[in-house]
């Protein structure tokens, strides 16, 4: 058992110094006392944190989160060995796979309060009893190969929870802490990098010596000059060389492989916009960086003649290294758009780049320097050039809706943006906060559209995650803000997929799908509103066009969230196709997590698949898991839920499989 104190696990990166507190198991402090071992201490915490940014323990794959390792190599690791993936995650994973586990000769770490038999010398070892070297070697779990490995920190091998565990670093916690202390890093390897870009200028030789005094001083004066021209040249040079490491990287060296594509290419140019790097060295400016990215991906989503990857997927290589080629690969797509931001009061700079990764080549990159009040031009200008670059011609009109729904006030935009940063977390407590920043949105700007929309969408989601005490007045709040953003722009596609929804709750089934398919035209790579779409579709009984909306959506998202999975299954379901619905609905299990969706929902349609497969007992086991998560379910209050099928029957369809599963 974990003793009863507050985090008994502390990773302190502070003091680079691990604290364990197990009652009658492991009671140790480990120092860990060098670069190279600091880098190791450093490792677990990154296997940490991101179980605790995924919300459970689990193995966390390494290739991943490449560039973070490469970037704790090279500075508190101070370059023990070489930061390329073919020799850093190998070393790292024979680490964790021996030495790390090793607490008996702790070649990794000093044991701080124990003695060494005899002195501090190699081949020494700590005294332990049996108990104390398994529960510690425990903690160590891998899969996977030394070119793709999965770490795992196996707290729960030792009775442990995440909320048992702590990452420390200056006064901040846990995820809090791992951001800061990588932003701190960041600052220190951009030094680093300037630093051996600028290389001593060169010795200037010495004249022969003038036998006239004042020939001596005009010499010496002017070798004086020409050093400090020199100097300033290389320092120009230097800086111009750091830029380009820094942000304006030479093109991929490898071309993206047709044969290694994940998804056929589209007919229209392909492009994914990669997370732009926060360059400002403060992590609060992660949600100025993140807006940034997100508004160029909307202005070019809403071109039909771009096939646009949505920022649910993109976002997942956020802080990672990775290779052009590789994310063309992996979303199928020809174009890769990658910059970073950095923002100084008042002041920002972006610096972009555009790559058509099949042929490996630059397209165009261009630095900007503005004015933060120039932001909504700058968006505009590097949208623009892109399109220009992918030749796609607009016509008149057609690129202002990109903007449609936007304000002019830069405070409001900043509070829409760390709005949607807690909206698409799918919390009830990220949801309730999403919704007081687009509220002072628009009261910054009353006229801002997709604030509107933005607040009122928060009200809905109250209402379908069961997290609103009185539904009827969240859709009643829902149905004011749709009706206010839409008065303000006829162009913002949330507004119109929000109004949609909201139709379909009021049972007004023909406008569902009108506002459903607007919002669709409005912004036709959006795939949250193709789902929403699919999933007015599925509820008016027209279950082929809501699959097949899913799988589009699919397609722009490739790393869609556990919502997609829902409509998918239950449109399979109804749709009679019961082996479909069993494959979609056991992936939705696996991606179900707290925080996004619920398991309930995927064990509901587990069971309806299996019922509608004959297979009775499976299905029992899946409502027993059901109830275990709500015991108070009941029929009639699922058929109050789900009061708007157009069709009754085919309400009755989903009640009378539940009822065989065992459920009443």
């Amino acid at each position: 058992m974990v003793e009863n104190t507050k985090n008994p696990i502390r990773i302190d990166l502070n003091e680079f110094k691990l604290h364990i507190r197990f009652k009658n198991r492991i009671q140790l402090t480990l120092h860990f006392n060098s670069p190279s071992r600091r880098f190791y201490l450093s490792v677990i915490a990154l296997v940490v944190n991101e179980m605790k940014r995924l919300g459970r323990i689990t193995s966390i794959p390494l290739e991943r989160h490449l560039g973070q390792l490469v970037l704790l190599n090279e500075t508190i690791g101070g370059s023990a060995g070489s930061s390329e993936m073919e020799s850093l995650l190998p070393r790292i994973y024979r680490k964790w796979k021996d030495a790390l586990p090793d607490l008996e000769d702790a070649p990794l770490f000093k044991v701080l309060g124990r003695r060494k038999e005899y002195d501090e010398g190699i081949g020494r070892t700590y005294p332990f009893a049996e108990a104390e070297k398994d529960n510690w070697a425990n903690l160590f779990e891998y899969q996977g190969s030394e070119e793709n490995v999965r770490l795992k920190f196996a707290i729960d091998r030792v009775g442990a929870t995440l909320d048992d565990i702590v990452i420390l670093y200056g006064d901040s916690l846990n995820c809090e802490a791992w951001e800061s202390f990588i932003s701190n890093l960041k600052g220190k390897g951009e030094l680093l990098l300037e630093t051996e870009a600028i290389q001593s200028p060169p010795k200037v030789p010495e004249s022969s010596v003038s036998p006239v005094g004042k020939e001596k001083t005009t010499w010496q004066g002017r070798r004086r000059w020409a050093a400090l021209v020199a100097l300033i040249v290389i320092i120009a040079a230097a800086a111009t060389l750091a830029t380009w490491k820094l942000y304006l990287k030479p093109a991929p060296g490898k071309k993206a492989s047709m044969e290694k594509m994940a998804f056929p290419l589209p007919d229209k140019p392909s492009i994914a916009v990669l997370p732009f790097t926060n360059m400002s060295g403060s992590p609060e400016q992660e949600y100025f960086c993140d807006g940034i990215t997100d508004q160029i991906i909307t202005s070019l989503s809403i071109i039909p003649r771009l096939f646009v990857i949505s920022r649910n997927s993109t976002f997942v290589y956020k802080g990672k290294a990775i290779k052009v080629n590789k994310v063309a690969e992996e979303m199928g797509v020809r174009y890769v758009l990658e910059g970073s931001v950095q923002r100084s009061k008042d002041r920002v700079r972006i610096l972009v780049q555009l790559v058509d990764a099949i042929k490996g080549i630059h397209l165009w990159s261009e630095r900007y320097d503005r004015d933060v009040k120039d932001l909504f031009v700058l968006q505009d200008d590097v949208a623009k050039q892109i399109m220009t670059a992918l030749q796609v011609k607009l016509t008149e009109g057609e690129y202002a809706s990109g903007i449609a729904g936007s304000t002019s006030n830069l405070k409001a935009l900043e509070c829409f943006w760390r709005g949607e940063e807690h909206f698409f977390r799918y919390v009830k407590e990220d949801n309730a906060a999403a919704r007081q920043w687009a509220q002072k949105a628009v009261e910054l700007d009353p006229k801002f559209s997709g604030g509107w929309a933005l607040m009122g969408w928060t009200y809905l989601w109250d209402v379908s995650f069961g997290w609103s005490k009185s539904p009827l007045q969240s859709i009643e709040r829902a149905l004011e803000c749709a009706q206010k953003a839409i008065g303000l722009s006829d162009s913002c596609a949330k507004a119109y997929g929000l109004m949609g929804y909201i139709n379909l709750l009021s049972r007004k089934f023909d406008e569902s799908i009108e506002n459903g398919e607007k919002a669709v035209r409005l912004n036709p790579n959006d795939p949250q509103m193709l789902v929403i779409l699919a999933a007015i579709m599925h509820f008016n009984g027209k279950f082929d066009e809501s699959i097949a909306l899913v799988k589009n959506a699919m397609r722009l998202c490739p790393y869609y969230s556990a919502q997609f999975l829902s409509v998918l299954s239950m449109s399979y379901f109804s749709a009679g196709r019961y082996e479909e619905a069993l494959a979609a609905s056991e992936l939705l299990l696996t991606r179900a997590h707290k925080g996004e969706f619920s398991p309930l929902w995927a064990h509901m349609n587990l069971a309806k698949a299996y019922i509608g497969l004959g297979q009775d007992q499976k299905a029992r086991a899946h409502a027993e898991e059901l109830l275990k998560i709500n015991p108070n379910f009941s029929l009639a209050n699922e058929r109050r839920r789900l009061y708007f099928h157009r069709d009754p029957a085919h309400l009755e369809l989903h009640i009378d499989a539940l009822r065989k599963a065992g459920l009443k």
